[in-house]
């Protein structure tokens, strides 16, 4: 995992729109990266549910929310759909950015190990540095507490 004060890795993903988003091209701005295993499950619905009924709020802070998973854009595009979505989710199918990022880790299950994205959130400074990162995550309280951080830097 990357850490505080360490420079944010860059990336060049495609949103649920197939538009590409890269970490240059939101320099001078916050970035909110959260880290969520699959669309259409419980828990990551949830997550960008409240992310995105919090988003003018994030947007009044200068920052913006990107949700990344390996999931393709065309499942981002449903999901975004189906959910109402306002804020955008970067699709890593090769899942190089969940690597770099640290949050491709061992997990486990009833008894199962295997491979996964660790539900995990990275607040990314004006100029590009780790100001804060949130792992494991967990669900509740998570988008207040990720606001909160985001609204003491300015």
């Amino acid at each position: 995992m990357l850490e505080i004060g360490q420079k944010a890795l860059s990336f060049s993903l495609s949103n649920e729109n197939d538009e590409t988003i890269t970490l240059d091209s939101l320099k001078g701005k916050k970035v909110v990266l959260f880290f969520y295993p699959k669309d259409a499950t419980p828990g990551c619905t949830r997550e960008g549910n409240e992310f995105s009924e919090k988003k003018t709020e994030f947007d009044s802070h200068n920052t913006v929310v990107l949700g990344v998973s390996k999931d393709s854009v065309a499942s981002h595009k449903r999901f975004c759909e189906k959910q109402g979505f306002t804020v955008s989710l970067l699709s890593d199918p090769e899942g190089d950015m969940v690597e770099d990022y640290g949050v491709w880790q061992e997990k486990k299950n009833y008894g199962r190990t295997y491979m996964g994205i660790v539900r995990s959130t990275y607040l990314i400074d004006e100029s590009g540095m780790v100001a804060h990162v949130w792992s494991p995550v967990k669900v509740a309280g998570h988008v207040d507490a990720v606001l909160e951080r985001v609204s003491e830097n300015g």
